[in-house]
């Protein structure tokens, strides 16, 4: 982690952005990894569950205004590549970046994209501790399961009598007419490994020294996993 923020950091610099920048918007938000779960003690003792979540450095990729791109937004990389595992294209890309090129890419709409340029780097201070925050990662993949884990089926009946057919599916559609299985069926198939969003997570902590936020509860995904944590939409506070 050390090496990659070093890295970014430098990239930053040669840039003229090394201060970093704060998006601002209702879509505002940074990219890291799941580091893991720990608990915490509040302040009447109470263990509280959290996430980590590790805040590597975020490098801003390209700036979109509404007048070039129709709509005014902020693209980002994270996990930067080594210069024999990117594409010729890729490097023009983000050349101005200070990285030939990243494994994660994502957007994220903003009010403004005043003083914001290619390479700075994205500061965790659009939240603070107390806020609520909705984190979007991609959850663990399961394989092909059936019909009752995928779905939560009952299965059938575990009387005598009943031969293995205990886990199985059930009917899945009409005799003659229609002859067919509706699409869409509750069914056995793949399950897992999507974009799965936890909205109004309460931020417990945000520890710039080491670059972590914590977060109250858990988030998607497998540890090390890249996640994304945004502003809560349906933050009424």
């Amino acid at each position: 982690m050390s090496e990659q923020t070093e890295k970014a950091g430098n990239a930053t610099e040669s840039q003229g952005g090394s201060k970093g920048v704060v998006l601002k918007g209702i879509q505002a938000g940074i990219l890291g990894l799941k580091a893991g779960m720990t608990q915490i003690y509040n302040k009447d003792g109470d263990a509280v569950p959290v996430t980590v979540i590790d805040l590597q450095p975020t490098v801003v990729t390209q700036v979109k205004n509404e007048a070039r791109d129709g709509y005014v937004a902020v693209q980002v990389g994270f996990s930067p590549k080594k210069p024999q595992r990117t594409t010729k294209a890729d490097k023009g890309h983000f050349k101005k970046s200070g990285a030939p090129g990243f494994y994660t890419v994502r957007e994220y709409r903003v009010d403004s994209v005043d003083g914001i340029q290619e390479g700075a780097l994205l500061l965790p201070d659009f939240v603070k501790e107390g806020d609520l925050v909705d984190v979007t990662a991609e959850s663990k993949g399961k394989g092909f399961q059936g019909g009752m884990k995928r779905h939560n089926f009952s299965g059938g009946f575990k009387t005598h009598g009943a031969s293995v057919c205990h886990r199985s599916l059930g009917s899945i559609g009409n005799r003659a007419d229609p002859g067919r299985t509706f699409k869409n069926k509750k069914m056995a198939g793949h399950m897992g490994h999507e974009q799965v969003t936890i909205m109004n997570l309460r931020v417990i902590s945000v520890d710039r020294e080491n670059n972590l936020m914590l977060v109250k509860g858990s988030i998607p995904g497998p540890k090390n996993g890249v996640v994304s944590v945004r502003k809560a939409v349906k933050d009424n506070g």
